[in-house]
């Protein structure tokens, strides 16, 4: 079966960080592609930030320079740092696996007070 599962969601406030993380299990890791996405009250979900198999990243234009995505093939582990986060940033967000077939985890709240 299956899993992606989310931590490291919560509340903070505007300027603040949070580290995301997200355990997979029942595929072969490192032969993913991960990513990171989110999805704001009334929007469309949208990609964060991407790291592939070989470690490539590649990042949304408002998060460029506050957010690191990385990943541990060990731990079967992909991460989401995030630093100086705005109300802008407040979302569910979602960790994404693709390969032949596109996974996804049931997602993380992140909230961000002004």
């Amino acid at each position: 079966q299956v899993q992606f599962v989310e931590s490291g969601g919560g509340l903070v406030h505007d300027g603040g960080s949070l580290r995301l993380s997200c355990v997979a299990s029942g595929i072969i890791f490192d032969q993913y592609n991960m990513g990171w996405f989110r999805q704001a009250p009334g929007k469309q979900r949208e990609l964060v930030a991407s790291i592939t198999r070989t470690g490539t990243t590649d990042y949304a234009e408002p998060v460029k320079g506050r957010f690191t995505i990385s990943r541990d093939n060990a731990k079967r582990t992909v991460y989401l740092q995030m630093t100086n986060l705005t109300p802008q940033d407040t979302a569910i967000h979602y960790c994404s696996g693709r390969s032949a077939t596109h996974y996804w985890g049931q997602g993380t709240q992140v909230t961000v007070s002004s």
